[in-house]
């Protein structure tokens, strides 16, 4: 907040930074029960929780973040220096993503330190970022469309992915840019501004994110408090400043190498044609199931740009699809955009328009209903979800018999059934330290001669195989018989 100038009224006393404006024509269409949001906040987190948890014993995870995140907040917790070393030994993991928020866990992880503390808190966050989406709804459009587009946002795919996604620390982006999405559709934007500045301990990127809400706070404010448009455009100023200290010195001067790793893959690639088709399909799933293309009628839609931005002008075709948790930060953006649009509509003087804004909340929500069918949260649906396997029991049991605070090098898999009690890197990435154990997800067999395998990852050691049960593979190192 340093450096952002407050509106002086007539007696000199400056305002409060997040006080209210006043609200012009918020009035609801309907009823609107306090208790609804929080009726549909509660329902996503359970449903959310339980397919990451499911997901978690069933040794389903996707990719090493979820390790990556606990032997981070792991540190916090033991007053540590954030150091994941999966990312390689003693990496300091400010050098490569700057994502100081996360240490908002670690007291709950000191209580509870397990993966499943990680993926049950971004259920909550998720859910949380649902009562703001779902309240502003109500109070714009009524109680029952309200409710509608907070069920069809709480299913919307990117929030579906994300969760799939394990765990990622854009769970805390989600809801604050609801919330301050939220302020500013009614009016209060200070408090919209108060909301959208922490975004940029969330990421590096997400520093542009609150530039543009900024800036969509000084375009709303124009008319009615011009004071404040100096404000907004200063908060901007100071986001972009603040994200380009972040790539350039912030977290060059933790990364070992003085230089932010992310570099060659935000390099524009072939061009913003690359990938051209996947971008599209991308741009029709973020607009048209969602919002029925309305939200292109809302300036919110602008908030969307920064990231889908550095997505489309990366070279790395990873950014540019659905999948993963790369959207999920533009979810709560189209929602309230839509929201925002059909608030404007009502005033309209075209009918068919003011029919097809009216009728849409109910629209979005059965097409998210219907989509759900083919999406992550289907699988609460399988009594399969429910059941663990002997498989993955098995590998569990198998990986107990490591002791604590071993050295463990792992693939996907073994990494987070492993970080909150071992000391765990990335298999072929120990960077000269031979560690105590080697464990594997072998399901596909690629592993064909683990003794031998494991003499190439480090010739100067031996290692027995100790067992390989539910497709999980563990080896140990012999004793040295000269010590």
């Amino acid at each position: 907040m340093h450096g952002v100038s407050l509106a002086l009224p007539e007696n000199g006393t400056p305002n409060p930074p997040c006080a209210s404006l006043p609200e012009p024509d918020a009035s609801p269409a309907g009823p609107v029960r306090v208790r609804d949001p929080y009726v549909v906040a509660v329902i996503l987190f359970c449903a959310y929780a339980a397919l990451s948890i499911s997901r978690f014993w069933q040794l389903r995870t996707m990719s090493w973040d979820l390790g990556i995140f606990e032997q981070v907040i792991r540190a916090y917790a033991e007053l540590r220096a954030p150091v994941a070393d999966l990312k390689g030994p003693g990496v300091n993991i400010l050098g490569d993503h700057f994502s100081p928020v996360t240490a908002l866990l670690a007291p709950v992880y000191r209580l509870f330190p397990s993966p499943v503390t990680l993926l049950v808190a971004q259920a909550a966050l998720f859910a949380l970022s649902a009562v703001p989406v779902t309240r502003v709804a109500a109070r714009l459009l009524g109680r029952w469309p309200g409710l509608a587009i907070g069920v069809a946002y709480g299913l919307s795919w990117g929030v579906q992915r994300a969760v799939e996604f394990d765990f990622h620390e854009i769970a805390f982006a989600v809801p604050l840019i609801a919330f301050s999405l939220e302020a500013l559709l009614t009016g209060r934007l200070r408090a919209a501004l108060c909301w959208a500045l922490p975004l940029v301990l969330v990421k590096e990127d997400l520093g542009l994110t609150t530039a543009a809400i900024a800036l969509v706070v000084a375009l709303r404010a124009r008319h009615a408090a011009p004071r404040l448009v100096r404000e907004a455009l200063a908060v901007a100023a100071l986001a972009v400043v603040v994200a380009a200290l972040t790539f350039t010195v912030v977290i060059p001067a933790f990364n070992s190498g003085d230089t932010y790793d992310y570099w060659d893959k935000v390099d524009g690639g072939n061009g913003p044609l690359d990938g051209f088709g996947t971008k599209f399909r991308t741009l029709v799933w973020l607009l048209l199931p969602t919002t029925g293309l309305l939200a292109l009628r809302s300036p919110l839609i602008l908030i969307a740009l920064p990231t889908l931005g550095w997505r489309f002008l990366s070279s790395d075709d990873h950014y540019w699809g659905t999948g993963w948790h790369y959207s999920a930060v533009l979810m709560p953006v189209v929602a309230l955009a839509l929201v925002d649009a059909a608030h404007r509509i009502r005033r309209d003087a075209r009918p068919w328009l003011r029919s097809y804004a009216r009728h849409l909340p109910a629209a979005v929500a059965g097409a998210a209903l219907a989509l759900t069918t083919s999406l992550p949260l289907s699988a609460l649906t399988e009594p399969d979800t429910y059941r663990v396997r002997p498989e993955p029991r098995a590998a569990q049991r198998l990986l107990d018999r490591i002791p604590d605070d071993a050295t463990v090098e792992a693939n996907v898999g073994p990494v987070s059934l492993l970080t909150s009690r071992c000391r765990v890197f990335w298999v072929g990435d120990t960077r000269g330290i031979t560690p105590d154990y080697i464990a594997l997800n072998n399901t596909s067999g690629w592993v064909g001669d683990p003794v031998g395998y494991a003499k190439r990852l480090h010739p100067r050691a031996t290692y027995t195989v100790v067992g390989e049960v539910g497709g999980y593979l563990l080896l140990e190192r012999a004793s040295d018989p000269r010590r």
